[in-house]
């Protein structure tokens, strides 16, 4: 988010340059932002386009994951040039409708985007924890995915009100030749008092940090607590093998929910930090200038990263996903389809495959719906211990006839 307070000098007119930093150091922000930004675009616009090309991925679960898709490419459209672009040259350079809708779209979806980690949370935690409660419908899914993005919208409209181009009397922007100057614009909250400020910095914080931040924490810690204590059927013979693979199985469970949890947590402490520290501690105008030039921007990149690497964990995690990247970027091995599905015709009662159907299957184009036919075939082969989280999904979680996805 662009929240960031900047340093009022107290004599005279202050002349400071047009670039805050060295070209070598800016260019490793440039680098630094374009590289989430385009994993941002490429990722969550893959994961939209999955589940809005399938009918058979439209799940809860999925429902959850296009709109936490939706809000972080939100927050790469709207949040990272602009930002990259404050944290580089002095000064606001746009105008006061794009600083207040920039700030307004800024902190919607960054809201958004958190509610829908805590929804993804509580389903997760529902399903697993509580697996014969009624579970969620498509139709409530679309309900609470509504009152996201109007509690989003809720909270961040005292900030949008409040936005806007200040012009800075005190200081003036060198450009560096024929010593002209220019007059020094700030996009920023303009409350009445810092009170109020302070109090909306606090109420912000403890809703789109603290209050998500603990919910998130103690649904997973459930779920993991559930996870290790469910005795899991095995379907082959009961030994050390079958044991150690549940427990795999359950270890990497248990590491994915982990991550999830702990990247949001880091990614979003900095940034939360220096806010807080912009309001409540008296710093000296060197400390706000190293905080503002050089801490701000990496905070501002590490909360960016956790809009990037959502489609990693909630989507490259999980098979439905991970086939619907492979048909997207066309990385499917067609020879090795052929072969799996040659070996698996030969044991239904001696039938054979013609070669030409052979060679129609190689060179037919790979669909997603083709991908979920496949999936449900092979699901009769695969033994229960190789399941364990699947499972628990799949006992509680299908609705309709369509699995849901597990994460």
């Amino acid at each position: 988010m662009h929240w960031k307070s900047s340093v009022i000098p107290r004599s005279n007119i202050t002349y400071v340059g047009f670039y805050l930093h060295q070209p070598s150091t800016a260019a490793i922000f440039i680098v630094s932002y374009l590289l989430i930004f385009l994993v941002c675009m490429v990722g969550n616009g893959v994961v939209c386009f999955i589940v809005l090309r399938s009918k058979n991925m439209r799940t809860v679960t999925n429902l959850f994951i296009l709109n936490l898709a939706v809000s972080d490419l939100l927050v790469g459209i709207f949040c990272m040039p602009t930002t990259l672009l404050d944290n580089i040259i002095t000064g606001w350079p746009f105008g006061s409708l794009v600083c207040k809708m920039s700030g307004m779209v800024q902190g919607i979806s960054v809201s958004a985007s958190v509610f829908t980690l805590v929804a993804i949370a509580v389903d997760r935690f529902r399903c697993i924890v509580y697996p014969f409660k009624q579970k969620l419908t498509i139709s409530t899914a679309t309900l609470i995915i509504v009152i996201i993005w109007v509690l989003a919208v809720s909270i961040m409209c005292p900030s949008g009100v409040m936005l806007q181009v200040t012009k800075e009397q005190t200081i003036r922007v060198l450009l560096g030749y024929d010593n002209k100057t220019i007059p020094f614009y700030w996009c920023r909250e303009n409350w009445p008092n810092q009170d109020m400020r302070k109090i909306y910095t606090t109420v912000l914080f403890a809703n789109i940090y603290l209050a998500p931040l603990s919910l998130i924490v103690i649904m997973y810690a459930r779920i993991g607590i559930t996870l290790f204590k469910t005795a899991v059927p095995t379907g082959g013979k009961p030994g050390h093998e079958n044991r150690h693979t549940v427990s795999k199985k359950k270890q990497r469970v248990i590491k994915m929910l982990l991550i999830v949890a702990l990247l949001f947590i880091l990614s979003w402490l900095p940034l939360w930090t220096l806010m807080m520290l912009s309001d409540y501690a008296r710093l000296t105008e060197q400390q706000y200038r190293i905080i503002n030039i050089y801490i701000y921007p990496f905070a501002h990149w590490l909360a960016f990263f956790n809009s990037s690497v959502n489609p990693i964990i909630y989507g490259f995690f999980n098979e439905n996903f991970r086939r619907g990247f492979q048909a997207v970027f066309k990385f499917s091995l067609c020879t090795a389809d052929g072969q799996r599905r040659k070996t698996y015709s030969h044991r239904l009662q001696g039938n054979s495959v013609l070669p030409a159907n052979n060679a129609q299957t190689c060179l037919e184009p790979i669909s997603l719906n083709s991908l979920e036919k496949n999936t449900s075939r092979r699901i009769h082969h695969v033994t229960e211990q190789d399941l364990v989280m699947e499972d628990l999904e799949k006992a509680s979680c299908s609705s309709g006839g369509v699995t849901a996805v597990s994460i």
